[in-house]
């Protein structure tokens, strides 16, 4: 008997303007998806239009754009859907002592909850059908908490706890959850991050980090997309969805790069003491 999910190719990819979230929507889409590709800004819903895709507009920070975003996916699906892909979401930089109420509402508004609610609103679909995948992209700092990200890290923390209560929440109904943990990816992202945290952040000198702030934003603004030690290409993690997607046992985590296999190892079997000393250096003014 055909899987369901052979019927039922329709997949929805949140935060595809660039990077894991476009690459994977191209690589779906040349294995026969149907892919539903979201990005909150007008330019980016155009450049997916000039790429073929037919995308939803999506900010999850608004309550009533996750709810129309869900319902157009399941009206583009005739009801069904395959897969859900989370991958939407950015880094907030700064030390925890200087974040205000604000910046860490803002993240977790985008990375946790928004996340969690166009969730919600698929699942009941999901196990009408009997059936669908849930791919939530987390990250090494899902397993590790480091200095002058911790926000970003309680956020992929909280996606990772929310996964593994849904997955067994989930059991036996023909839905899986599976997260995946990239790692260093070739992408736009500290870039991103860097551009979207400085809002909130004194870059001038203010604070303890205050220089910190600047030279580390400088960088990531004159960071070139030449590939890193140990990173790896945005189809990397695009191969592991399609996996989540489509096999009859998905995993309930997949790692991609290397350090991502070697967090996960190390928090399993490192003391707090030797993390913090090997951590400690990143986080000197």
């Amino acid at each position: 008997m055909r899987h369901p999910l052979v019927s039922a190719k329709t997949v929805l990819i949140t935060g595809c303007s660039s990077g894991i979230g476009l690459a994977s929507a191209h690589y779906l889409q040349a294995r026969g998806w149907q892919v539903l590709p979201t990005a909150r800004r007008g330019e980016d819903l155009e450049k997916l239009r000039s790429h073929g895709f037919d995308p939803i507009s999506l900010d999850l920070v608004d309550a009533r754009s996750v709810a129309e975003a869900a319902r157009i996916a399941l009206e583009h699906g005739g009801g069904k859907l395959g897969g859900l892909v989370n991958n939407a979401g950015y880094a907030q930089f700064g030390a925890v002592e200087d974040l205000s109420r604000e910046a860490l509402r803002r993240q977790f508004e985008t990375n946790v909850l928004g996340m969690q609610e166009l969730t919600n609103l698929l699942i009941p679909a999901f196990r009408e059908q009997g059936f669908g995948r849930i791919v939530n992209v987390s990250s090494v700092y899902g397993r590790i908490s480091a200095p002058l990200v911790g926000a970003y890290c309680a956020s992929k923390y909280a996606m990772e706890a929310l996964s593994d209560a849904m997955r067994i929440e989930l059991r036996g109904s023909g839905v899986a959850l599976s997260i995946v943990e990239p790692g260093p990816i070739v992408t736009e992202f500290r870039r991103n991050a860097a551009n979207q945290s400085s809002d909130h952040l004194d870059l001038e000198g203010g604070g303890r980090f205050g220089r910190r702030y600047a030279k580390s934003f400088r960088r990531a603004q004159e960071s070139s997309d030449k590939p890193k030690p140990f990173s790896a290409p945005p189809e990397a993690v695009a191969r592991r969805i399609l996996h989540a997607l489509t096999s009859k046992r998905p995993r309930r985590r997949y790692c991609v790069t290397l350090p991502a296999y070697a967090v996960a190892a190390m928090r399993r079997v490192a003391p707090d003491a030797l993390l913090d000393a090997l951590l400690a250096k990143s986080a000197r003014p």
